[in-house]
């Protein structure tokens, strides 16, 4: 740093000059807000810091520029001393912090996000300048200016540029207090109704908030926000059609909960709300006076990003039983439209991402933060009785043949099948964390949570639902192809069926079709879910060579209802009462009185036993819908022939064996849409297999053995085929 004694001797950087006073105060004030930005927790006032320092360097970047190299003609013939190298050393730091500092601006207007590594560069440069820097000036200081005469102009440049840095930093926090980013009303209603007292506010949830207080319903919406500046665009085009998106917005959701609110109070729709709709559920909209029981936010949004994101801890025990903390908002956070407001706020994000990159965890990929949801109970406090397991996606995985302790080789975790990595220009993509991922794989795990259900977007024509319904199409029928897990599980469909039928069998002989079914590539039961809701079964047809039904089961009537006698994989909850529950009034459940599903890598059995007809084509329909019985053991006789009707001789036994799939049962869809109501659940068509048998015809062999004996025994031949007949 030049001195006031040298300056008569043509140094234009000397302590009263302008040049190093602007120099000194943005030097002073880039340095201070730099190190607030890094070490400052999360507030307002370090969010304007960022947008001020971001601002005060780019206009003094060309006086700084001019200052250094000013400052270098004056001084470049001194010899080399312990102050001139200090002075090299900082400039170089200082020049890599400018254009670093360039670089990271370049990428909070114009990227998608911040390379971590010019971040780094900025922030260590400029720990290096700082090193070099002050002990530069205090040396100038100390040596040059220790006489009183010399000092004075000195002392008043360093009080000027400590009272600028200070205003500055002064108006960074009437920023601050003019405006700290949105304001949320973290309040319960006035009437709020504390059920089970102030501590279980969102009773019978086990869903917690960190603060044990409600959370405004702003702070956990806005979903499609963090698709609008170009960032999660592919992750919100996936999240919209998905189950998570419409949780609760879902028809039967509603109609059922509404059902629920009628008979025991809306405030006993908060133990669905943790899953469905956990937005209403925190700001209190689960309300005994209020008039929806999901609020606008809730209603549209569901599962949304924040609220997944801002979990953090889960336990075991499943009914949403998680901690929920409510994400600190960036300035500006909600803004709607394109406009200076949204640009600061993407501005923001990117540059100072700390805050925004906790909202992901190390524990969202572990089968133990789904399970918080995947894993359900009824007790006391719901059905008045005591506790009852529902569905157990969780439990049922750990015990599987997927879940291999202690190998994630061979481990077939939830995410891999329900999340499969996907081609990906998303900042959040690639994964370091992961055994068999990269930061650079260019991928990342879909947030469209492929399941079983592709009625719900179609029925609520949700932003990319055909996508969604020929995805959870292709899933079922097991053609989805994940290449990530592709050499830890079998090829084929995800419900395996096998027939077992003989090669050859004579009219009127019981033919015995045996039908296996095996769970494939599934990583909990088969059907898993609410099971008195789902169905799951197997229909079956055996018809003669000309494609004559001799034989059905597993049709469905004109009014979509499975007929009766078919093989369901189902459960039949009851209250306490012994009624069926039939309309998922799970709130009066108490036990079941029957279940069938598959358990992962397990087979069941179904064996039917249809009469071998000698010819077709006189059997009465509606004989025919009569066959079917409602036994373990499907035997089910063909109706006898009328005497005299005409036939054709049956050559072949054609049998094909379809297991289905539908999300709602027809029961559950007119109860809740009314009698009148024509809607159906899509029938996916899971696995299809058929086998081939043949009939021996006595008819036949007989005219083939008059044929090998000649005319003479004509007659007796005739015989046969007359008794044989039919």
């Amino acid at each position: 740093m030049a001195n006031e004694t040298h300056s008569h001797n043509g140094f234009r950087t000397g302590w009263s000059a302008t040049l190093s006073k602007i120099a000194l105060v943005a030097l002073a004030f880039e340095a201070i807000t730099g190190l607030a930005i890094t070490l400052a927790p999360f507030h307002a006032t370090v969010e304007w810091s960022v947008l001020v320092h971001t601002l005060v360097g780019l206009a003094t970047l060309v006086p700084l520029t001019w200052y250094f190299w000013v400052h270098w003609v004056d001084y470049k013939r001194f010899k080399l001393s312990d102050v001139v190298l200090l002075g090299y050393v900082a400039v170089a730091a200082l020049l890599v912090t400018s254009v670093s500092g360039l670089v990271v601006t370049w990428q909070g207007l114009f990227g998608l996000r911040m390379a971590p590594l010019w971040r780094n560069v900025h922030l260590v440069s400029t720990l290096v300048a700082l090193a070099a820097a002050i002990p530069h000036v205090v040396l100038v200081y100390v040596r040059v200016h220790a006489k009183a005469e010399t000092a004075a102009p000195a002392r008043k440049t360093l009080i000027q540029t400590l009272a600028a840095t200070a205003g500055g930093l002064v108006i960074i926090a009437g920023l601050a207090l003019f405006y700290s980013g949105p304001h949320y009303v973290n309040a319960f209603p006035k009437d709020y109704q504390f059920v089970y007292g102030p501590d279980r506010p969102f009773a019978p949830s086990l869903a917690k908030t960190a603060t044990g207080g409600a959370y405004d319903a702003a702070s956990l919406s806005g979903s499609e926000s963090c698709g609008t500046a170009g960032c999660h665009t592919q992750i919100v085009e996936e999240w919209k059609p998905s189950a998570h998106r419409y949780a609760a917005m879902d028809k039967f959701f509603q109609g059922v909960q509404n059902v629920m609110a009628q008979q025991n109070g809306p405030e006993s729709t908060r133990y669905c709300g943790g899953c469905h709709d956990p937005i209403s559920l925190f700001s209190g909209s689960k309300n005994l006076y209020t008039k929806e029981l999901t609020g606008a936010a809730g209603y549209q949004e569901g599962i949304s990003c924040l609220t997944c994101h801002s979990v953090r801890e889960t336990d075991l025990q499943g009914n949403a039983n998680y901690v929920i903390i409510q994400p600190p908002a960036y300035l500006f956070q909600w803004a709607s439209a394109a406009g200076p407001a949204r640009a600061v706020r993407d501005f923001l994000i990117r540059t100072y991402p700390d805050q925004h990159n906790q909202l992901s965890k190390r524990t969202f990929k572990t089968p133990e933060y789904c399970a918080a949801c995947h894993k359900q109970f009824i007790d006391e406090e719901v059905n008045r009785v005591g506790w009852v397991q529902l569905q157990n996606q969780y439990d049922n995985w750990k015990a599987s043949i997927w879940n291999v302790k202690g190998n994630p080789e061979k481990t077939i975790e939830c995410r891999e099948c329900h999340m499969p990595l996907v081609d990906s220009t998303d900042p959040a993509s690639g994964d370091a964390l992961d055994y068999n991922r990269s930061p650079d794989d260019h991928k990342h795990r879909s947030h469209r949570f492929i399941a079983a259900n592709s009625m719900m977007p179609e029925m609520l024509k949700l932003d990319g639902w055909h996508e969604q319904a020929k995805l959870t199409q292709d899933w079922l029928q097991g053609k989805l192809d994940i290449p990530e897990i592709r050499s830890k599980w079998t090829d084929g469909p995800v419900v395996e069926v096998a027939i077992r039928t003989p090669e050859e069998v004579a009219p009127g002989d019981k033919v015995p079709i045996r039908v296996v079914l095996t769970a494939n590539k599934v990583g909990h039961d088969f059907p898993t879910g609410p099971l008195d809701i789902i169905q799951s079964w197997v229909e079956v047809h055996v018809t003669d060579q000309n494609g004559h039904e001799i034989f059905s089961s597993g049709t469905r009537d004109v009014k979509h209802f499975i007929k009766p006698g078919s093989f369901l994989f189902k459960a039949e909850p009851v209250d306490q009462y012994g009624n069926l529950i039939d309309r998922h009034n799970l709130w009066e459940m108490v036990g079941v009185r029957y279940r069938r599903a598959l358990f992962p890598g397990y087979s069941d059995t179904v064996e039917y036993a249809v009469d071998c007809p000698g010819a077709v084509g006189a059997v009465p329909k509606d004989e025919l819908a009569k066959a079917a019985r409602p036994v373990q053991d499907y035997e089910i006789p063909v109706p006898k022939q009328q005497a005299g009707a005409p036939g054709s001789p049956v050559d072949q036994l054609h049998v094909t064996v379809i297991l289905n799939y539908r999300k709602v049962d027809q029961y559950l869809l007119n109860f809740l849409l009314g009698e009148d109501n024509t809607l159906t659940s899509p029938v996916i068509e899971m696995t299809r297999k058929e086998a081939v048998i043949r009939v021996r015809n006595p008819a036949r062999q007989a005219r083939a053995d008059v044929r090998e004996s000649g005319p003479e025994t004509a007659g007796g031949t005739a015989a046969v085929v007359g008794t044989g007949g039919g």
